[in-house]
């Protein structure tokens, strides 16, 4: 597969704001990733929408561990540049507020986990402090960690005036495993089971973004067959996924019947998964060069069409009974409003940005699975609202269905099993990227090999990093009873950005 890394750029830190900031106004670009290697540089991934490629570039820190924050001109770098402190102990200058995105037993306040010096010596310690509003009758009320259900864990603390919602602080870092810094050291050729672990719900993409990296770095090119079936597996992530975030709009609004039909249905797209793959969750399918070996003949093919077109006219109905009852739109509408200007500022990705007027998805962008060769009218909203949010949602799965049809129709059946040839080492010196459309848009996995083939940096960015700003802004000025629905109509992941 050809790498979509075209240029690795060295540059000057003392430029790289400037430089960033001329880049990103093309509006062909935008920031894929910032990060670092092992502490002792900044690494900034510019991906190119319209050529599907990317430039790396690389800052050397000159041993300083600091340099110009560039934030201030690029507010979407504001969370990678304070993952920087908390991970490497890189101190972004100027930074506007160099909170901790973790808490502080995630690990060691001294420890610099991914530096190659991981005791390095710090300029200035990690903040964990709240933003504290302050005023005659404000006051604040903490939710979770520890959430009703089955949600993961994660902290919103809700400084409120009477009923409205001033301001929300997110705290996060209960799930952190050390997700990234155990890529380094296990086989690369079992990296993808942990890589599914990044986020379960997203194991499928996560397994594909890890395979299209890896075969970037190796160039191998997997064939159209192998590809289909990966973009079926991925579309039956998207699908089941979609039908669970509405079933939990559902479930916020109190329309139990339909939640509860939704959860159904949702089961019976995981039953195609299972058909495919032999897992409901589809871990363990994808991996590089090829897909696990699985038997995979014209009768499975032909129960899998037989359940799908089952499935979509009841999906159909309580879908459109859903978004066409008079309560959810009068409840969901201008509830959590986003607007493009911020949406593009912060760069937001996937439904939440598409709900916000940007008609920027990966798959027509970048190569991956059968895309973008796959025709695929980009689902589009303006109003930045929960109801905005609800309705891509609405139409993605619509739009999955569709592809699913068109590739089952046309699927070849003989399996591709996971060559015997790959090779034991990975290229020297080498970087591999890989862009996928997850569910909740887009996933990036950056690998970098030593100079004996070795991973030395692996470095994920789930879509929920793009996205958790979006939510604190979108809670503000609204009332305290609409945070759960606020909340729910971003359905971000806690374990996807702890890693």
């Amino acid at each position: 597969m050809k790498n979509m890394l075209t240029e690795t750029k060295l540059i000057a830190k003392s430029d790289l704001k400037s430089l960033l900031k001329q880049e990103l106004n093309k509006e062909e670009n935008r920031l894929g990733l910032v990060s670092s290697i092992d502490g002792e540089q900044v690494l900034s991934l510019i991906l190119n929408k319209d050529k599907g490629e990317a430039e790396l570039w690389l800052s050397d820190l000159e041993g300083t561990a600091q340099y110009p924050s560039v934030s201030p001109v690029v507010p979407q770098a504001h969370w990678f540049e304070r993952r920087l402190k908390d991970l490497f102990h890189i101190e972004p200058t100027g930074h506007p507020r160099l909170k901790s995105t973790l808490t502080k037993s995630a690990f060691e306040q001294e420890l610099a986990p991914l530096a190659a010096d991981q005791n390095r010596d710090f300029i200035s310690p990690r903040d964990f402090s709240y933003l504290k509003v302050e005023g005659k009758g404000v006051y604040e009320l903490p939710v979770g960690p520890v959430h009703a259900g089955i949600i993961e864990p994660g902290h919103f603390r809700l400084s409120c005036l009477g009923e409205v919602i001033q301001n929300l602080e997110l705290r996060f870092g209960y799930l952190h495993r050390g997700i990234e810094k155990r890529l380094t050291e296990i086989p690369w050729k079992k990296s993808r089971h942990l890589c599914e672990q990044a986020s379960s719900d997203t194991a499928l993409a996560n397994a594909l973004a890890n395979a299209i990296a890896l075969e970037s770095l190796l160039q191998i090119e997997a064939s159209d067959q192998l590809n289909k079936l990966r973009t079926i597996a991925l579309e039956i992530e998207r699908l089941a996924m979609h039908i669970t975030d509405v079933g939990g709009m559902a479930v916020d609004l109190g329309i139990p019947a339909e939640a509860s039909t939704l959860s159904r249905l949702r089961g019976q797209i995981l039953r195609l998964g299972e058909l495919l793959t032999g897992s409901r969750l589809m871990k363990g399918f994808v991996c590089p060069g090829g897909i696990a070996t699985r038997t995979f003949n014209k009768n499975t093919l032909q129960e899998m069409r037989n359940l799908l077109t089952g499935v979509i006219p009841e999906l159909s109905e309580v879908l459109h009974t859903f978004t066409d009852n008079t309560y959810v739109q009068e409840r969901l509408d201008s509830t959590g409003k986003i607007p493009r200007s911020l949406a593009e500022e912060f760069g937001l990705v996937g439904p939440s940005a598409r709900a916000s007027g940007i008609a920027y998805d990966t798959r027509t962008c970048f190569n991956q699975a059968s895309y973008p060769d796959i025709t695929i009218e980009v689902s589009n909203e303006k109003a930045g609202d929960a109801l905005a949010r609800t309705m891509v949602r609405v139409k993605e799965i619509e739009t999955s269905i569709a592809i699913l049809k068109e590739l089952m129709e046309n699927c070849l059946t003989d399996s591709n099993p996971l060559p015997d040839s790959l090779p034991d080492s990975l290229p020297a010196d080498s970087f591999g990227l890989a862009v996928v459309e997850a569910f909740r848009g887009e996933l990036i996995h950056l690998i970098c090999t030593d100079s004996k083939g070795r991973i030395r940096r692996y470095a994920i960015k789930d879509p929920s990093m793009n996205n958790w700003t979006a939510m604190a802004i979108a809670a503000r000025n609204e009332l305290i009873a609409d945070f759960p629905v606020c909340n729910k109509s971003f359905s971000l992941s806690y374990s996807g950005h702890d890693l």
